[in-house]
C-alpha cells in the first residue's frame, strides 16, 4: 500500500511540475526552463541529502556508467512535456505519457532489462494496455 501512496504522488507531482514547467517555457523559453527545473530539482536532492545525512552517495563508484544517464533523460521529458502540453494540453499528454510509460515497462519487465527481474506478461496485461490506449484515443476525440 506505501508503494502505491508514492505511486500516486509521484504521478500527482509529474503531472504539477509539467504544468509549471509549461508555463514557465511560455515566458522565458525550454531549454532555460528545463535549466531551471534541473537545478532545483538538484538543489532540493541535496538539501534532503543532507538533512537525511545518508552516506551511501559515497558508493558512486558502483554505479554502471548507463545507470548515470537518468539525469539526462529528466531533460528530454521535461522538454517532450512542455511542448505536448502547449499543443495537446495537459490532459492528453498525460494520458499519453502513461501509455508510454507503460509500453517501456512492458518491455523491461517482460525481457527483464537493466538487471529487472523478469516478469511473465500475459494476456490481461495486453488487454490494459489496450483499454488505456483505446481510452486515450476516446479522450482525443
Amino acid at each position: 500500500m506505501k508503494g502505491i501512496l508514492f505511486a500516486l504522488m509521484g504521478g500527482a507531482f509529474i503531472t504539477l511540475q509539467s504544468v509549471a514547467n509549461a508555463r514557465i517555457s511560455q515566458d522565458i523559453g525550454m531549454w532555460q526552463t528545463a535549466t531551471i527545473t534541473q537545478l532545483t530539482g538538484f538543489l532540493a536532492a541535496l538539501l534532503i541529502l543532507l538533512v537525511t545525512k545518508d552516506r551511501s552517495w559515497r558508493e558512486f563508484k558502483n554505479v554502471k556508467p548507463l545507470y548515470l544517464l537518468g539525469g539526462a533523460f529528466a531533460a528530454l521529458i521535461l522538454s517532450s512535456n512542455v511542448v505536448a502540453i502547449q499543443l495537446v494540453g495537459v490532459t492528453l499528454t498525460t494520458s499519453a505519457t502513461l501509455i508510454a510509460q507503460l509500453g517501456a515497462a512492458f518491455i523491461i519487465d517482460g525481457k527483464g532489462m537493466f538487471e529487472v527481474p523478469k516478469q511473465d506478461m500475459k494476456l490481461p496485461q495486453f488487454i490494459g494496455i489496450g483499454l488505456m490506449i483505446t481510452g486515450v484515443m476516446i479522450m482525443q476525440f
